[in-house]
């Protein structure tokens, strides 16, 4: 595992959390970004919450992938799996407002199913802080795995 950093650029920010966003940017200014991440993602506006998960691809998302994306959603495309992920993503999304985010972590899509079935039901404050938390879970296990 790679030590954390003291300090990381506003585009290397960017690869781990999929985009330039305003939190990546205020990220840059930190000492100790990742460490700093979990807590000032919660300090976040809705508006700028919001944004740093949509930034995020969809679970099942085939096309548009950034290459970490690729790599960490796998090749298992059962065609009957990512037609119930696009469906329930489309549900999540309308139910709380904001793209369902999950540190997929290895785990197969029909996994993820379970996963995201369960959490449209949660309420939205809940589930919009846990989302974030997944968020700088990701960032890290991009970090720790270079």
């Amino acid at each position: 595992m790679r030590e954390l950093p003291r300090q990381l650029s506003a585009a290397e920010l960017g690869e781990l959390f999929e985009g330039r966003t305003r939190f990546v940017e205020r990220l840059a200014t930190e000492p100790e970004p990742l460490v700093r991440a979990r807590t000032l993602v919660h300090e976040l506006t809705l508006d700028d919450k919001k944004e740093i998960l949509d930034a995020h691809p969809a679970i099942g998302q085939k096309t548009g992938l950034s290459a970490r994306s690729a790599v960490e959603q796998g090749t298992d495309a059962d065609p009957a799996v990512l037609g119930e992920l696009d469906r329930l993503n489309a549900d999540y999304e309308r139910r709380h407002g904001f793209r369902f985010v999950v540190f997929v972590n290895r785990r197969p899509k029909a996994e993820i199913l379970e996963v995201l079935r369960s959490r449209i039901a949660r309420p939205t404050d809940v589930e919009l802080e846990t989302a974030l938390d997944e968020l700088v879970a990701i960032a890290e296990d991009r970090w720790s795995r270079g």
